[in-house]
C-alpha cells in the first residue's frame, strides 16, 4: 500500500478570479440601472440614477473594469430602461469615465471622502445635463427639481460603493 501525501487545497486567493469575473462589473451596472423599473410614483423625478452610481462606484474602486467605450452600451441600456432621451446616459457615463480617467492619470486619489465628493460632483453634473436637455425639449423644469435626486444619490452612494466593494471581493475571491 502506497501512502500518498495529502495535497494542500489552494486557498480562494490562490485560485485567482472567478470564472467570467470580467463580466460582473457590467452586469452589476445593468442590474443597478434596472432598479428604475421598481414602481415608484412621483410628480417630480426624485429617483436616483443607480446605473450611473454603480458605474462611478466601480470606476472609483478599480481602474480596470471598464474601458471608456463601455460607456456607450451601458449608457444606451440605461437610456432604454429609464426612458431618458437616447444618448443622455451615454453622454453622462462617458463624461464620468473620462473625468475619472483624468483623475487616475494625474494620480488624484485620496480617501473615501474624496471619492464621495467626486461621485457627488459627477452625479450633480449628470442631473444638470438632464435638466438642461429637458429644458431644451420644452419642459418647465425649475432648478429645485434636481435637489432631491442629488441629495438622495449623495446619501446612497456609500451604500452603492460598499455593494461594489463586496462584489469586487467576490469576483476576485478575496
Amino acid at each position: 500500500m502506497i501512502l500518498r501525501r495529502r495535497q494542500r487545497r489552494p486557498s480562494a486567493f490562490e485560485q485567482g478570479p472567478r470564472k467570467n469575473a470580467e463580466a460582473l462589473p457590467a452586469v452589476s451596472v445593468v442590474v443597478a440601472g434596472m432598479l428604475a423599473l421598481i414602481p415608484a410614483m412621483s410628480t417630480t423625478g426624485w429617483w436616483p440614477d443607480f446605473g450611473l452610481m454603480a458605474l462611478i462606484a466601480w470606476r472609483l474602486q478599480r481602474s480596470d473594469p471598464f474601458p471608456n467605450w463601455a460607456a456607450i452600451p451601458l449608457g444606451l441600456f440605461n437610456d432604454l430602461i429609464t426612458l431618458h432621451p437616447l444618448g443622455l446616459s451615454v453622454v453622462c457615463f462617458t463624461i464620468a469615465l473620462i473625468v475619472l480617467d483624468v483623475m487616475d492619470a494625474r494620480r488624484i486619489r485620496g480617501t473615501f471622502f474624496t471619492d464621495w465628493f467626486v461621485a457627488i460632483l459627477l452625479i450633480s453634473i449628470a442631473e444638470f445635463i438632464q435638466l438642461w436637455i429637458a429644458a431644451i425639449q420644452g419642459a418647465a423644469m425649475p432648478l429645485n427639481v434636481i435637489i432631491a435626486p442629488i441629495v438622495i444619490s449623495s446619501l446612497l452612494f456609500p451604500v452603492m460603493a460598499g455593494i461594489v466593494a463586496m462584489l469586487d471581493r467576490y469576483r476576485l475571491r478575496k
